[in-house]
């Protein structure tokens, strides 16, 4: 469990919540926002450390007993809301570890720090019995609501918290990252991190997955041959990606930025800028052999799959109309 200083990214939020502690003016209810893999829970944990630490910083000591408590996960003032049913957080589980226990007072520091993942989850019964705490909380009372989405939350929930909101992060800093923390090849480095659209999570995930490596050679074969390819032999490729339980929005993602490099390549000739640097014979044929109206239009037919297979649209048939438009082109 990391401090501040061990979290990549997110310089706004962090200080924000370091100001907040330097200056004391410390928000009854934080509204912590962003993307499953971005770092949420790890900053969520460096500030509940941080105010719970015995120093007394802006930064957890991560040596003091309340520091070891907290990266033990036994310390009694910061409480970690579950819920049983796995699609909901119900009323009862707001009313049990919430409302029931706030009024305790800490038991070894200023604060009681409680902790709500996965927070969009909470019905709106849940929402409106949390509602009256976040009203007249006790003065030692901060509540973390770590969410994906905080659209879910009543109007009244959101104007009573202060909202932060988590950016992805550059490329190059996960790249970085990838290579030199967890010595990840740079060819692979690179692609997870352009891959990741900025989420280190999901960059780690994908470095350390045999599905991704997998999905990464089925379609780098295919996308070398789809010119030579008749219409019978597109079909059961489809086929046998769906039977190889491939998640077809990652293989869409991965041919978007294909083709994205060809085409930047047929701008620039720039090889240093390619995701895909080891495929520079290929990307350079395919920028010669295809016309700039030819990129746009297999570029459309991605976008155009996404959206049809959004709207229910058989699989089979809302690839293979793409398919046919990345040949014909």
């Amino acid at each position: 469990m990391p401090g501040f200083n061990d979290i990549l990214g997110n310089d706004a939020v962090k200080q924000h919540f370091q100001q907040a502690i330097e200056a004391h003016k410390i928000s009854h209810a934080y509204i912590l926002a962003g993307e499953a893999g971005m770092g949420r829970k790890s900053i969520a944990h460096a500030f509940a450390m941080t105010l719970l630490c015995e120093k007394g910083r802006s930064q957890p000591c991560m040596e003091c007993h309340a520091c070891r408590q907290v990266l033990a996960d036994t310390h009694p003032d910061l409480i970690h809301v579950t819920h049983e049913k796995p699609a909901s957080i119900g009323v009862k589980d707001v009313r049990e570890q919430i409302n029931d226990t706030i009024m305790i007072r800490p038991f070894s520091s200023y604060y009681k720090i409680y902790i709500v993942d996965e927070a969009e989850k909470m019905t709106v019964q849940a929402q409106n019995a949390l509602l009256k705490t976040i009203e007249e909380p006790p003065s030692y009372a901060v509540i973390l609501l770590l969410t994906t989405n905080p659209e879910t939350f009543l109007p009244t929930i959101q104007s009573r918290c202060v909202q932060l909101k988590l950016k992805p992060l550059q490329d190059s800093v996960i790249r970085e990252y990838l290579a030199n923390r967890l010595g990840i090849p740079e060819k692979d480095a690179r692609l997870c991190a352009a891959f990741a659209r900025g989420n280190l999570g999901k960059a780690i995930r994908l470095a350390d997955s045999d599905e991704f490596r997998q999905m990464f050679d089925e379609l780098m074969e295919f996308l070398r041959q789809i010119r030579t390819m008749n219409v019978s032999i597109l079909l059961d490729r489809i086929r046998r990606w769906k039977d190889m339980g491939l998640d077809i929005y990652e293989c869409l993602d991965f041919m978007q930025m294909w083709y994205r490099d060809a085409l930047m390549f047929k701008v620039t000739k720039d090889a240093d800028l390619l995701i895909f640097q080891d495929e520079y014979a290929a990307i350079e044929e395919m920028s010669c052999r295809t016309g700039y109206d030819g990129f746009e239009n297999i570029l459309q037919a991605i976008d155009k799959a996404r959206i049809r297979l959004e709207a229910n649209v058989n699989m089979e048939l809302a690839m293979e109309l793409m398919l046919l438009v990345m040949k014909e082109n």
